[in-house]
């Protein structure tokens, strides 16, 4: 059976550069990058490149360039990090929508006596820039996803910045779902930390990066080691942050093209699906919008169990979520689509489908057969 991956907002296939330059790396260092001999200075050498690398396609300054194990630790950096240094009951803001590696660490921080402000987001997964600037009035940061993981609805933060006018609130965002997918303005969306996951553009699974935009102060939340200037200790994995910075270069470079095709792709794939099943409901803003990412389509098919379906579909040879598969296998509804004002019953019912650098024409054709049967199957015995 020739299956079909509509999976890449959870993780993309390791691209074979990012492979070649990880073997590679590998096969040449034997190093602890923060001793001072040779083989130490290769493995530094290496991490330091690397660092330019991301840099460089970021556009953003290397010192400010910070590799962790993952976004999740990016973003629990970024959010414990500036309110631990920030006054005591200090407020942060944060979308109701957002991921839960965003959604956690602000309630810990509320715990800890924080104020927290949960921001709403439209019928569409988008929100009222005017409204979310009076809530984050005061906040020592505010943090939104630049595109939300599951609907793929943008958020407009340079909008956003210009909103909060002189007030100087610091701005946070996960731009993991972003990153490849729509072009990068960092400078231009005014914020002053952001977050990136190298294994959703093809590199390897363990290296997520936080790039500090400003001097924002930060506080480390683990302990034990001067790497990262402190603010992420414990030893570099540098033939993996070098793999991840080959993926990032190669992911910003191609971002253009890949995006136009995946446009292409994902109307189609609505459109056959709408044609043969008028039940059907995208979710998030249409699916030409550009508040969208180009590669994400989630579906909601009324009186099916969103879980359900995967499986049944992963039996037919196409592999999708039921939301961000961080969470695929809690029993709760999408904590998104709660968010968006749905009900429980059809939060459950979502299927989320995203493409990626591999997905071809022939497969998004094979994916509407494979969709429109198995949905049509699970209607009449539902």
């Amino acid at each position: 059976m020739t299956r079909v991956y509509l999976d890449h907002n959870a993780t993309t296939p390791l691209r074979p550069e990012a492979r070649e330059t990880w073997l590679e790396t590998l096969q040449s260092l034997g190093g602890n990058p923060s001793s001072v001999h040779t083989s130490g200075r290769a493995a530094r050498a290496v991490i330091d490149r690397a660092r330019e690398q991301v840099a460089g396609a970021l556009g953003v300054t290397e010192s400010g360039v910070f590799f962790t194990s993952s976004g999740t630790e990016a973003n629990n950096l970024a959010l414990l990090g500036t309110l631990r240094a920030a006054a005591p009951g200090s407020a942060l803001t944060v979308l109701a929508s957002d991921h839960a590696s965003v959604l956690e660490p602000a309630r810990q921080l509320e715990s800890e006596g924080h104020e927290l402000r949960l921001a709403p987001v439209g019928p569409e997964g988008l929100v009222d820039v005017e409204g979310l600037a009076r809530i984050a009035r005061g906040s020592a940061l505010l943090s939104l996803a630049a595109a939300n993981n599951e609907t793929g609805a943008l958020v407009p933060l340079g909008e956003v910045r210009e909103a909060l006018g002189d007030e100087g609130i610091p701005i946070h965002t996960d731009a993991a779902q972003a990153l490849g997918r729509i072009p990068l303005d960092f400078a231009g969306w005014g914020v002053d930390l952001a977050t990136l996951s190298a294994h959703k553009v093809g590199g390897p699974v363990g290296v997520g990066i936080l790039v500090r935009c400003t001097p924002q102060p930060l506080r480390p939340v683990l302990f034990g080691g001067s790497q990262e200037e402190g603010l992420r200790p414990g030893t570099e994995n540098a033939a993996a942050i070098a793999a991840a910075a080959r993926a990032i270069e190669l992911s910003v470079a191609e971002q253009e093209e890949a995006s136009a095709r995946w446009r292409k792709q994902t109307s189609y794939l609505w459109s056959e699906l709408r044609r043969a099943l008028p039940h059907l409901q995208a979710v998030g803003p249409p699916v030409d919008s550009p508040l969208r990412l180009p590669n994400t389509l989630n579906i909601l098919a009324p009186e099916v169990e969103g879980r359900v379906i995967v499986t049944r579909l992963d039996l037919e040879g196409l592999e999708v979520s039921a939301g961000s598969a961080c969470s695929s296998g809690s029993l709760e509804p999408s904590h998104v689509l709660i968010a968006m004002g749905f009900g429980e019953e059809s939060a459950r019912s979502a299927v989320r489908l995203s493409l990626g650098r591999e997905t071809d024409d022939a497969q998004v054709c094979r994916a509407v057969e494979i969709l429109s049967k198995t949905f049509s199957l699970a209607r009449k015995s539902g």
